[in-house]
């Protein structure tokens, strides 16, 4: 004896081995058509027979349940609940057989939309209103797997759908999986095995890995898109009442920048003291004067946190209308943060000397790195005929730098930490920094890569007074209570460098404090300090009373986390793009392409001519800074990555020195 039951939502045949009881306690031991053996009770069966075979039933019935009208089944069927042997004699006759009966089964369990369930074998057809939108239901679901299988046969062709291309970046970014668009395109994907950005830009919905780069960082951090609102400025008139009480320095600022600099947010100025020595001026650009807590262009500032870098381009914190008002651009006098600080004819700081002044500063010149740093030595600061621009106050700041720098090494040693040497080149090192010149060049992008040359003596002098800057204005915040976002280090581990919103040692650097407030036009946490500063610089030991925050704000605590979980964020987008721009230099020329690397850690190795990491497993066990010669091809620019055989390794090379703290 066969039996028909439902298992799971399914329905099932099975073959009577052996039975046991009588009437509804009935039970039998059989075995399905898969093999399996199980033990079914009489409440659980829908129908017994004899024959046909159980296979046969079974692949009878499929067939004829496919061709089961469901619509004059509902007409057929009563209002009432019913069973399975009543509507099979009403659908197929009084002589319905067992296959008919079967393909009936499986046809009213497979219609939910028509039937309602009510236990075991038993049904209703659902009330006309439901049955009609149901119906309707069914007709979307199966128009939309219709559009659904066009999409993914367009995609699998190389062609985007047109109705797809203004949800692009959505579909790449931001999907929302439950639609028909997504699920065609991760169908198509699986089908040709790439991945959706693979896809999109096979098929030109985007337009090279370095937009799916780009889209993904935008997406995540600026979603509203990167321009500014043009809205969000600074009056004019509102500008010059602001600073319309402010004096007039008795100096001649000048800056020193990259070429590229574009937000200049410091100078420096040296004036000669009656009776020797000199008054050295870090001045900083002052937007924390007009930009209040709280009002539009804080919040905008605040949203960003920082202005993000990135080979090629830039996204600032500020509008460039802000930024064009506040940059310490040469030819005029500009508002700003001052902080003076005097020093006698050996370069000794007199740290009783120190002031703090709001007010405006004459620019007389912005100083190029790349025009003048092949030209600053030791000689020609010495020099007094040679017509270097700004020589002897380069001079006096270079006496003071490298004193700066002497006393900043004694206290690291007394941290435990190795002195470092100002301005030694080690032959052996690899270069830190390199500046990336992006062009077109027959209708092609190319990518350039030059070191950054670091200790340069004009390089070391910007460094060690913006240093001295940061540490005396923690100092000021720290001597007069007032909170701020100081960035600290101490002991060792992954966190061991933080911000935090009270006063701290940088061991690294060898500061007792260390607050960043040279660069309030391109990070907020300078532009939160020089609202504490300004409010000192006018108010003084009152300050407290009327900084924009006050001890123990939660506010500022809150802000120190986005802001350091934001300028990682931007960092790590720097390097990604970094690395795209590199290997796009590896790519660029022939392929495969030979260079040396260095081993760093753990066969993590790193290109000598670039700043791309690369991992060489083969170099494991070999000891840092050993040089190999590899070969680098196939490059991946999607995964940011690319294939490296080693073609032979050098004897290995002196350890580098220790990088320099953050």
């Amino acid at each position: 004896m066969h039996l028909l039951y439902e298992e799971g939502g399914d329905i099932k045949v099975a073959t009577v081995q052996s039975a046991s009881g009588s009437g509804d306690a009935e039970a039998w031991q059989a075995t399905s058509l898969s093999g399996k053996k199980i033990k079914l009770k009489a409440k659980e069966v829908w129908l017994r027979f004899e024959k046909p075979e159980a296979q046969a039933v079974m692949d009878e019935a499929k067939v004829l349940s496919k061709e089961i009208d469901l619509q004059l089944l509902w007409d057929c069927a009563p209002d009432e609940e019913f069973g399975l042997v009543d509507v099979a004699n009403e659908y197929f006759g009084s002589q319905a057989s067992i296959p008919q009966q079967t393909g009936l089964a499986i046809a009213l369990q497979g219609a939910p939309v028509f039937f309602r369930r009510k236990g075991r074998g038993r049904f209703q057809r659902a009330p006309l209103e439901q049955l009609q939108a149901g119906i309707a239901a069914l007709e979307r679901k199966k128009k939309e797997l219709e559009q659904q299988l066009a999409w993914q046969q367009d995609l699998v062709a190389g062609v985007f759908p047109e109705a797809l291309k203004s949800q692009a970046t959505q579909l790449l970014f931001s999907p929302d999986k439950n639609t028909i668009a997504y699920k065609a395109l991760l169908a198509a994907s699986t089908e040709l095995g790439e991945s959706p950005a693979q896809l999109m830009i096979r098929c030109g919905a985007i337009d090279s890995p370095l937009q799916y780069h780009q889209g993904m960082f935008l997406r995540t951090h600026f979603p509203g898109g990167s321009a500014h609102d043009e809205s969000v400025k600074i009056e004019p008139s509102i500008l010059q009442a602001a600073i319309a009480d402010l004096p007039l320095a008795q100096v001649a600022a000048f800056s020193i920048d990259d070429l590229g600099t574009t937000e200049i947010d410091d100078a420096l100025s040296v004036t000669a003291l009656e009776g020797g020595g000199h008054r050295i001026g870090i001045h900083i650009a002052a937007p924390g004067l007009v930009i209040s807590k709280g009002d539009a262009l804080d919040k905008v500032a605040r949203a960003r946190m920082s202005t993000v870098y990135f080979p090629g381009d830039k996204i600032t914190m500020l509008p460039d209308s802000v930024i064009e008002q506040f940059s310490l651009d040469e030819g005029a006098p500009r508002p700003a943060l001052s902080i003076y600080v005097d020093i006698n004819a050996e370069g000794f700081l007199n740290k009783e000397s120190l002031q703090l002044r709001a007010e405006m500063v004459p620019v007389e010149a912005n100083l190029r790195l790349e025009n003048l740093e092949y030209r600053v030595t030791e000689e020609s600061l010495l020099n007094e005929s040679d017509d270097l621009p700004f020589r002897a106050e380069l001079n006096v700041l270079w006496g003071g730098a490298k004193l700066l720098h002497a006393g900043r090494q004694e206290q690291r040693v007394s941290n435990g930490l190795r002195a470092e040497q100002l301005s030694t080149v080690d032959p052996n090192a690899l270069a830190r920094d390199f500046h990336f010149r992006i062009q077109e060049h027959d209708g092609q992008e190319r990518v350039d890569i030059f070191p950054r040359q670091r200790g340069s003596i004009l390089d070391t002098i910007v460094a060690e007074w913006m240093i001295y800057c940061n540490s005396a204005s923690g100092k000021l915040l720290a001597d007069h209570g007032l909170p701020g976002i100081f960035r600290t280090q101490k002991g060792w581990g992954p966190l061991r460098t933080r911000m935090q919103t009270t006063p701290g040692p940088h061991e690294g650097l060898g500061l007792d404090y260390y607050a960043w407030c040279t660069s309030p036009l391109r990070r907020y946490s300078d532009l939160l300090n020089q609202w504490q500063l300004i409010a000192l610089a006018k108010h003084g030991v009152a300050a407290k009373m009327v900084a924009p925050f006050p001890p123990r704000d939660a506010e500022l605590m809150g802000i120190a986390a986005d802001f350091e979980a934001c300028y990682q964020a931007y960092g790590e987008y720097q390097d990604r793009l970094e690395k795209y721009w590199c290997l796009r230099w590896i790519a660029q020329n022939e392929q495969p392409k030979s260079v040396f690397v260095r081993h760093l850690k753990e066969g993590m190795s790193r290109v000598e001519l670039i700043p791309l990491h690369l991992p060489i497993p083969e170099l494991a066990s070999h000891p840092r800074m050993t040089r190999a010669e590899v070969c680098i091809s196939d490059v991946d620019f999607l995964q940011l990555s690319a294939q490296v055989r080693v073609l032979h390794v050098e004897t290995p090379t002196v350890p580098e020195s220790d990088a320099s703290p953050a």
